[in-house]
């Protein structure tokens, strides 16, 4: 799966389940995926899920800060969903949910 399509194609059609999810859970899932287990990756593709939501694709709904180190001590933790413009833009991508 993964290494087959750009980055950002695949946070959306992570997200094309419907489901909110915390931007360190879709970081995982795509460090594993695309091999970027560094600090680099790490910011790279949270950078991405940034690009998402402020291109429209993606709204911020809750955020936390990271008290526990699951991603980044300190830092402020944000839960994203797809919006419908996410959707359409997906499909336009051939993205379905897998």
């Amino acid at each position: 799966m993964g290494k087959n399509r750009p980055i950002k194609f695949r946070i959306l059609e992570l997200f094309l389940d419907g489901k909110e999810h915390w931007n360190y859970e879709i970081v995982s899932k795509i460090q594993k995926e695309y091999d970027m287990n560094s600090a680099y990756g790490r910011d790279s593709i949270n950078f991405d899920i940034i690009e998402l939501a402020s291109g429209g694709m993606l709204k911020d709904i809750e955020q936390k800060v990271d008290e526990e180190g699951i991603y980044k001590k300190g830092f402020l933790l944000h839960k994203y969903a797809i919006t419908d413009f996410g959707k359409v833009r997906g499909s336009d991508a051939c993205i379905r949910y897998v």
